[in-house]
């Protein structure tokens, strides 16, 4: 141990231990101190939360904050003021209770940001905007494409895609009078009242046919971001779609979308990445997940090596099936792997 890490855990040991909780500025947060304490702080960022999902007060831990916690880290994790694609809470909710716990506890020693899902795009936001404030990341089963992108090759088009090739079940994407859930049960239907039309879907997206009705998923987050951008946040007037046998065809009846200015000005703020990262971070993803597929796993880290910064990244090997279906273990090991990239930085 270094002469400075063997200080910081002396001096924590001054904090007592335990599990603190509160609100600051509308963001309901919870704070870990396990016995021990090693002097550093670990900034956990969760996945998106459909608007309305009931939460429990006091705020719950994450799953997997004894991992960090068996280690010696205290875990810092904010419920953000809003539900959904709360990107701009995500950020500023996390950033306050990190200043939050610095002043009211002690400055870290080290500070860890991890993120989960759409947690991973917060996190990945994060140490771009807030690169002197964190050691290093870990980001697992994230949604790591800047928002524009997400939502038009991610949602948009899958929507629109299979609307033009299995008409009548996916409402209008911006009207005002269209529902804001579609019933995954729905979609699951008519995936099999139209096995050639959803086989061709399912090879395009990455997916399966089992695993289409996800693409309710997508709606929601859809509909949820138009109301809080205040439009149509896509414009697919020009896009031409690729890969899906008759692209012709599916591009002539692909239903088309005029984007709101401003809509698409408040997704590109909340949030574009850039690449551009001045700590090492760790990455990794399942190998088959049906809510992030594979088609969008290399986007961020392509972004980083075209930013100059591949140095500071490691992907892991994927591992399991499922959406953030990791084990304790396997989120051990991939922190241990950053923690090591530090030190050797």
């Amino acid at each position: 141990m270094s002469w400075l890490a063997w200080c910081a855990a002396a001096s924590a040991a001054d904090v007592k231990p335990g599990t603190y909780s509160g609100t600051l500025q509308g963001a309901a947060y919870r704070i870990d101190i396990p016995d021990h304490w090693n002097g550093s702080l670990v900034m956990l960022m969760h996945g998106y939360q459909p608007v309305g999902a009931p939460l429990k007060t006091p705020m719950e831990a994450a799953d997997s904050t004894p991992v960090f916690l068996k280690k010696g880290y205290a875990v810092a994790q904010s419920q953000y003021a809003s539900q959904g694609w709360a990107m701009a809470d995500a950020i500023a909710d996390n950033e306050r209770l990190r200043q939050y716990f610095t002043h009211t506890y002690k400055q870290p020693a080290q500070t860890f940001a991890y993120g989960f899902s759409m947690g991973g795009l917060a996190t990945a936001a994060t140490i771009e905007r807030y690169p002197k404030a964190y050691s290093g990341a870990m980001i697992t089963c994230g949604l790591t494409v800047s928002t524009p992108d997400f939502l038009a090759r991610g949602a948009v088009e899958p929507l629109v895609a299979f609307d033009a090739l299995i008409p009548g079940v996916i409402p209008d994407l911006a009207a005002p009078d269209s529902p804001p859930a579609v019933d995954p049960d729905t979609i699951a239907k008519a995936v099999q009242a139209h096995p050639r039309e959803a086989a061709v879907l399912a090879k395009r997206l990455e997916e399966t046919t089992e695993t289409l009705p996800t693409l309710a998923l997508y709606y929601m987050a859809l509909r949820e971001i138009e109301k809080r951008a205040g439009g149509m946040p896509v414009d697919n007037r020009k896009t031409l779609y690729k890969g899906y046998g008759d692209d012709a065809g599916l591009n002539q009846k692909a239903h088309r979308y005029a984007g709101t200015p401003g809509a698409m000005a408040y997704v590109g703020k909340n949030v574009t990445l850039t690449g551009h990262i001045a700590t090492p971070v760790v990455m990794q993803w399942n190998a088959f997940d049906p809510t992030i597929p594979a088609r969008f796993h290399g986007a961020y880290p392509d972004q980083v090596q075209a930013a100059g910064n591949g140095k500071w990244l490691t992907v892991l090997p994927p591992s399991g099936d499922g959406h953030c279906n990791f084990t304790d273990e396997e989120t051990a090991t991939a922190f241990d792997t950053l923690v090591r990239k530090v030190a050797a930085h």
